[in-house]
């Protein structure tokens, strides 16, 4: 048994997630031992879940646009891995809106699972909760962090979430699409082909 499928089975035994298996579930994420470009985010949709596809859903098609890449090129380029913080859809608040994903999770288990994709050169952060993740010294909120995604540089760029319930956001923040997404495509470009 290799490593990858040890830590799977790991995940899927651990108590925490005991029943979530039970109901038959599998925790979704994606390793690529090539990779060069890790996406981090909140934890998958409903509709992710279902599927067993990462980022299947309008989320997965905004984020793939804002990355510049092809559908083909994201699941099937060997070069994008996926580590949400937390494998599992969380369900949903009373007033809308995902669940966050749950505390000590990612903690657990993003570092085996890093140690398998040492190619690794840009981790998109994306959405406030991967930015508290991995950002001790970001801004004091997601805005200003991904304003200042220079700074982050080049291990790191935060981003803002591609949810549709963000639209508001983009429409009020225009730089967004001016100035963050031709640099993230650049950077992109680079490291898939």
């Amino acid at each position: 048994m290799s490593r990858a499928e040890t830590i799977f089975n790991a995940i899927q035994a651990d108590p925490q997630n005991a029943e979530l298996t039970q109901q038959g579930l599998l925790p979704l994420y994606h390793v690529e031992p090539n990779a060069t470009i890790l996406l981090v985010s909140q934890a998958p949709s409903r509709q992710a879940q279902a599927s067993m596809t990462f980022w299947d859903d309008a989320s997965g098609n905004r984020l793939r646009s804002w990355m510049g890449v092809t559908e083909d090129e994201f699941y099937h380029s060997g070069k994008i891995a996926v580590l949400p913080l937390d494998f599992y859809y969380p369900g949903k608040h009373a007033h809308g809106g995902d669940l966050p994903p749950r505390k000590g999770f990612a903690e657990k288990w993003h570092g085996p699972l890093l140690e398998l994709m040492p190619k690794i050169q840009l981790t998109l952060l994306i959405g406030q909760y991967a930015q508290k993740a991995y950002l001790p010294q970001r801004q004091k909120n997601l805005t200003t962090t991904v304003a200042a995604f220079r700074d982050y540089l080049p291990e790191y760029f935060p981003l803002v979430h591609p949810s549709p319930l963000n639209y508001g956001w983009l429409h009020q923040h225009p730089w967004f699409e001016t100035d963050v997404v031709p640099e993230l495509q650049q950077r992109v470009a680079t490291l898939i082909h």
